[in-house]
């Protein structure tokens, strides 16, 4: 699989890598074994990035990483984590102390020493602009807790806030075919400061895969079905704050443009892919066959222009106005 170098740290990572978050919760139970094999599958298929956090499942999903790199040795994939949402989502929390505690118990759950990564998990919007936050930061990276530092953001103008701090190697954020806004300053000011781009939630919660209908029912502890409306966190972690019958007859249209041979998911991600800037993409699995499936979309052709194209206009005519300018 392509790797592209992971901003400042000069390490190479896989172009699409693996979001864990259903390893840990949200999504409906996973269980261990099935983890095991999601984890295999996608190393397999040349993975060699993983995205986690401390509150996915508690520490389940550290957990489970952790376990699996126990039990495959010679698997060396970057693993990234990330604090701050186990506590309340106040300023004043994000301070040293709390740091070294939450990376620690990190550090216990992974079974390392040093972290590879670890971002701020989508912290309160004046976080970004604390420079005793980011020299904490720096702190933990001199006390050797963790190797390197970066953000995982909700909107474009945090993102832009971030990439300006010396210390931060990476921005995380929601980026895909119903969430385009990154592409018009946060890509291009990503590449210019040198800082690797994570795109998350890039199937806009599975609506790009093309499988939901108007009638799809989740499970009660999906988050699909709990947080439709940002009862529980931001609305546009969740379909990508897209409600739900448009977002379906917008997927449909989008499904229509997928390539011969590609699934809509694969194309989905390809798009992703093939934007200038964009470092991996953290598609989640729940199986070993989705793990490999999406992988596999490192293996097309980049799309044709003239799909690019129809891609934007789907996202002008569609989406735009009901997110572009709220995240």
């Amino acid at each position: 699989m392509e790797q592209r170098t992971f901003g400042r740290t000069g390490r190479q990572v896989s172009v699409v890598g693996l979001g864990t978050w259903q390893l840990g919760a949200d999504w409906g139970e996973v269980r261990e074994k099935d983890a095991m094999a999601v984890l295999d599958a996608a190393a397999e298929s040349g993975v060699t990035f993983f995205d986690t956090a401390d509150v996915y499942g508690d520490g389940r999903s550290e957990q489970l990483i952790g376990e699996y790199l126990r039990r495959r040795p010679g698997t060396e994939p970057l693993v990234a984590t990330k604090m701050g949402r186990r506590v309340d989502q106040l300023p004043e929390n994000y301070v040293l102390d709390n740091f070294r505690a939450w990376t620690d118990r990190s550090r216990s759950n992974l079974g390392v020493d040093t972290l590879d990564l670890v971002q701020l998990h989508c912290p309160p919007t004046a976080v970004y602009s604390s420079d005793e936050v980011f020299d904490a930061l720096d702190t933990l990276v001199s006390e050797e807790r963790t190797a390197a530092c970066g953000v995982s953001v909700e909107t474009c103008e945090q993102a832009l806030t971030a990439i300006e701090r010396p210390g931060v190697v990476s921005v995380q954020i929601i980026l895909n075919a119903f969430r385009q806004k990154p592409l018009e300053k946060v890509l291009p000011a990503a590449r210019e400061a040198g800082v690797a781009v994570i795109a998350r939630v890039p199937l806009a919660s599975g609506l790009l895969s093309g499988r939901y209908t108007a009638g799809t029912v989740f499970a009660p502890d999906d988050h699909r079905t709990y947080n439709r409306e940002g009862q529980a966190f931001d609305r546009g972690e969740t379909f990508s704050g897209v409600d739900y019958a448009t977002g379906v007859e917008a997927a449909a249209e989008f499904s229509a443009l997928a390539p011969e041979g590609a699934t809509p998911a694969q194309a989905a991600l390809r798009w992703i892919i093939d934007l200038p800037g964009v470092t991996s993409v953290i598609p989640g699995a729940r199986s070993p066959e989705q793990a490999r499936a999406n992988a596999a979309a490192a293996g097309l052709p980049p799309l044709p222009p003239a799909t690019a194209e129809q891609v934007r206009d789907l996202y002008d005519r569609r989406i735009r106005a009901l997110v572009h300018d709220r995240w």
